[in-house]
């Protein structure tokens, strides 16, 4: 309950609007640059560089070519596409001009995509060349599109000449992106909007039943850039090159299109080539100070460097999310790249961001162990965001860092609802439940001890696959790691530890099991090992266990 003032403040009132962000960037950094990989194969060698003032503009013939197209407020509008400058024009003149952004992961299976366009009733959707064979095999799935957008020019645009019937599909509603930007006079004024209106539209992952739906208003998403931009958050400024390697599509990269250019920082857009030489190139080229992405996108950029003997000359912190960053990954980064490492966590449903790790003013002088243990904590509550660990009867915990129990969230970016009420209630006693097993210590720094999926109940007592997932990829020969947990007659489940070995590496598993011995208690031990070519990773850059689950369901245990 709100209790109303007998004296209110009187003070201006101004909306909280996605197009704000974009005009204060163009008026007070207008020269800040943005600088893209291409995406056409033609032209991937080379960049795109335009300023903050040329986006504006570009943005605002967009939202004309979106009206002239007959995008109304509060319509929604897909796109398929990697991080660039075409993209962040999506951004905010989509938002801006009233209707709502839908980015897509073009990493689901196409029966999944084409669910979420009809789920969200995208009336366009924009997308990359790369991505043309995926929206050829979803068009006829896709009735309710009005018109797919070409994110190039006219040159890039496909040949009609001996198209299936996909293809045929596709080219009665086909529009090229700069024919749009280049019919438009850009005399458009960013409309006055309510800040509580619907801009951007992101699902989960959904790898427990359909994806669902995530809603945020320009308020959610201006406090959000706001709150993400802070020194103990994300530390973005005007000094900063900042390279976002989560993608767009990946919870609105999170939030770093709106915080960058909030704080007037040069961006770099890495398109779609995300190995450890493209990485390291761009990195190097454009100065970039600042980056954000899963782990595995930096074991592949840290691998890279060290094989190769070479260090960053400009790259100093990042940002780490998406799945817990490996102590030795931390380690890695830190030590040998001089690279700090912000771990980061957050959810869809949170727009994303929760927390973000780093040190008190306390703990500058204690040794490089105990400083390591704090930093590997996802860390310390955002303002913004509030937070708390419960039982199973829902009945608080202490914050000792010692107590686990399911974590639960609030705050005014954290959905109230699924989109159209998907999955009925979302809140608990208006508390957001994560699905996180996690501890908070004294200091408030939160630690993630498990997914209540993937938690492993052994006799009657929580085993936590994320602390033996790290225990394993500290052992030099192992590259990655998944635990699962295993039926057991006795035990009811069972850890299974499922490794990935690095190249060269032959470690057995004997060896894996005695690398365990003095560092977890007995029972939490493996009860075995197989080693694989490789983990399933799914479109998030998380390792998919409900596949692992199910693949290895029926695998027998040594003393089972």
């Amino acid at each position: 309950m709100y209790t109303q003032s007998p004296l209110m403040g009187q003070m201006m009132h101004q909306p909280l609007m996605i197009s704000s962000i974009l005009q204060f960037a163009a008026r007070h950094y207008g020269a800040s640059e943005i600088v893209s990989r291409r995406i056409e194969p033609d032209l991937e060698a080379g960049l795109h560089r335009y300023t903050y003032r040329d986006c504006e503009l570009r943005a605002r013939k967009l939202a004309q070519a979106l009206g002239a197209q007959g995008v109304t407020a509060g319509q929604r509008v897909g796109t398929l596409a990697w991080n660039g400058y075409r993209h962040l024009e999506l951004y905010y003149a989509v938002s801006g001009s009233g209707a709502v952004l839908h980015t897509i992961n073009p990493r689901l299976h196409p029966e999944q995509i084409a669910y979420i366009v009809n789920h969200a009733d995208d009336q366009l959707l924009f997308f990359d060349i790369s991505f043309l064979p995926l929206v050829e095999a979803i068009t006829p799935l896709c009735p309710g599109v009005q018109a797919f957008v070409l994110m190039s020019d006219r040159a890039h645009m496909p040949e009609p000449a001996a198209q299936s019937a996909a293809q045929s599909a596709l080219a009665g509603k086909l529009l090229c992106y700069e024919e749009l930007i280049d019919a438009a006079s850009g005399d458009y004024a960013w409309p006055v909007l309510d800040e509580n209106a619907a801009a951007a539209l992101c699902y989960t992952s959904g790898t427990t039943g359909n994806p669902k739906g995530a809603l945020y208003s320009h308020r959610s998403t201006v406090l959000h850039a706001y709150a993400s931009a802070l020194p103990n958050v994300l530390n973005v400024g005007a000094l900063d090159t900042v390279l976002p390697v989560v993608p767009m599509f990946h919870v609105n990269a999170w939030g770093l299109p709106y915080s960058v250019l909030l704080s007037g920082a040069k961006m770099v857009l890495p398109g779609a080539r995300l190995d450890g030489k493209s990485l390291y190139d761009l990195f190097e080229g454009e100065g970039v100070t600042f980056s954000a992405g899963v782990p595995t996108v930096w074991l592949g950029l840290a691998n890279y460097a060290l094989q190769n003997g070479l260090r960053f000359s400009t790259f100093r912190r990042t940002v780490i999310g998406g799945s817990a960053c490996p102590p030795a990954l931390m380690d890695t980064l830190i030590d040998r790249l001089d690279v700090q490492v912000i771990h980061g966590w957050g959810m869809t449903e949170m727009s994303p961001l929760g927390t973000t790790g780093g040190l008190l003013a306390r703990h500058r002088d204690l040794p490089r162990e105990a400083q390591r243990k704090i930093l590997q904590k996802q860390g310390h509550a955002i303002f913004g965001v509030d937070m708390k660990i419960v039982d199973e009867a829902g009945v608080e915990l202490p914050w000792d860092g010692q107590a686990s129990g399911h974590l639960m969230v609030k705050g005014p970016w954290i959905i109230s609802a699924y989109f159209r009420d998907e999955g009925g209630d979302a809140l608990r006693d208006g508390w957001f439940p994560t699905g996180d097993v996690a501890s908070i210590d004294p200091d408030g720094f939160m630690q993630i001890t498990d997914r209540s999926k993937d938690v492993i109940k052994s006799g009657g007592e929580w085993i936590g696959s994320i602390d033996i997932e790290n225990i394993a990829m500290a052992h030099p020969a192992i590259a990655q790691a998944a635990c699962i947990g295993i039926h057991h007659p006795k035990w009811d489940e069972r850890p299974l530890l499922l490794a990935v070995r690095k190249p060269g590496q032959d470690v057995t598993r004997d060896a894996m099991l005695a690398w365990f011995d003095g560092k977890v208690a007995r029972f939490w031990m493996p009860d075995d090992v197989v080693f694989l070519e490789a983990l399933p990773i799914g479109g998030t850059g998380k390792v998919q266990k409900n596949r692992l689950r199910e693949q290895f369901r029926d695998h027998p245990l040594p003393d089972a």
